[in-house]
């Protein structure tokens, strides 16, 4: 499956050109966006192959080869893809028939690619999918076709991990690996404490809870998992987090006791970075916690984990424990300040090329 590309540009004049030179589009400058992924439909075969791509990078499963193959083959992708296409299928958009986060995405690209109008026709900006489609490697050849010689590849990962990241970066580079004109490149590096995203967050926050009929006692910073081994091996995302979270309440003028930070999305059974969203959540209604809020900084695009894991499945777990008002704030999405984050954070890696 191939996407479109977000925009195109007239031709370029090659008039200055000698007879007989072959016909090569040149001089632009290429932006890639790429989030996680997405599976191209929610029925079995589809899940499946999707997770197969997804659970066999070993940036994300770092367990051995020899260990983890006959169980991910025998045993994850017999029963997981029949449960994932069913939350999948809880937050489908019917009506382009696609999930979420490749609607929010194909819209990021097509405003960013409009904001850099300005910077004339130089300038290309396409999307792209870690595992999935459209693929990193199409958007790569798709850039390069209309003659970007420089590409920006922007992973959309506020904080670094080597599962989130570090793949994407991986995976570009496994396609330039194969190409005989190679672009020179730049990935763009984490943006946790950037004062243009948090400044966006905390005009988001406070915009999403003005729309509600309630006044949350907590709000919880809700970031995505990441297993303790491989904080313990250096992983710098939870202190990412950490930061990121610090700076959202300076921002806000609230205390920690108030805007907790907290890890959803474990998986398997090994111990992962604590404390655990769904545990957190549980605990604050028992303790009389009636009004609470879920913001998920981490995420730049709606997505499962957001709309079907908070929204959906903590949302329970808070009424099933006693809790009364629950709201799950949108992410940035292609909003206006999730678009100035984007905008600045591209601007920044342009310098010195456009």
């Amino acid at each position: 499956m191939t996407e479109p590309q977000v925009i195109s540009f007239p031709a370029q004049d090659k008039s200055h050109l000698p007879a007989g030179h072959p016909d090569v589009a040149f001089g632009r400058v290429g932006v890639l966006l790429v989030n996680l992924g997405t599976p191209d439909a929610t029925d079995y075969k589809s899940m499946r192959r999707y997770l197969k791509e997804f659970l066999s990078d070993r940036r994300v499963i770092e367990t051995p080869r020899y260990i983890w193959w006959p169980i991910l083959n025998f045993v994850v992708l017999t029963k997981r893809p029949k449960s994932s296409g069913e939350a999948y299928d809880l937050i489908w958009n019917r009506e382009l028939d696609e999930s979420p986060l490749r609607t929010i995405t194909r819209s990021q690209g097509q405003l960013l690619a409009e904001r850099l109008k300005p910077l004339g026709p130089k300038v290309v900006v396409d999307w792209a999918m870690r595992y999935g489609n459209p693929s990193i490697k199409e958007g790569l050849d798709r850039l390069t076709e209309q003659g970007c010689e420089r590409i920006v590849i922007f992973p959309l990962y506020p904080q670094y991990a080597a599962a989130t990241t570090a793949t994407v970066n991986d995976k570009a580079f496994e396609a330039l690996m194969q190409m005989r004109r190679q672009p020179a490149v730049r990935t763009v590096p984490p943006y946790h404490d950037d004062p243009v995203y948090i400044d966006a967050l905390a005009k988001s926050v406070k915009k999403e809870l003005a729309k509600l009929d309630f006044e949350p006692e907590k709000i919880i910073a809700s970031f995505h998992g990441l297993p303790q081994e491989y904080f313990d091996k250096g992983d710098p995302y939870h202190c990412h987090c950490a930061k990121t979270t610090r700076l959202l309440r300076e921002a806000l003028g609230v205390d920690k006791d108030y805007l907790q930070m907290t890890f959803q999305s474990r998986f398997g059974k090994a111990e992962w970075i604590k404390p655990y969203t769904d545990e957190t959540i549980k605990q604050l209604a028992r303790d009389g916690v009636k009004r609470i809020a879920v913001l998920t900084p981490g995420f730049v695009a709606d997505c499962v984990e957001t709309l079907e894991e908070i929204a959906g499945q903590n949302k329970e777990f808070f009424e099933e424990e006693g809790g009364e008002h629950f709201a799950a704030l949108p992410c940035l999405n292609d909003s206006e300040e999730g678009m100035d984050v984007i905008e600045h954070v591209v601007r920044r890696e342009l310098a010195g090329w456009v």
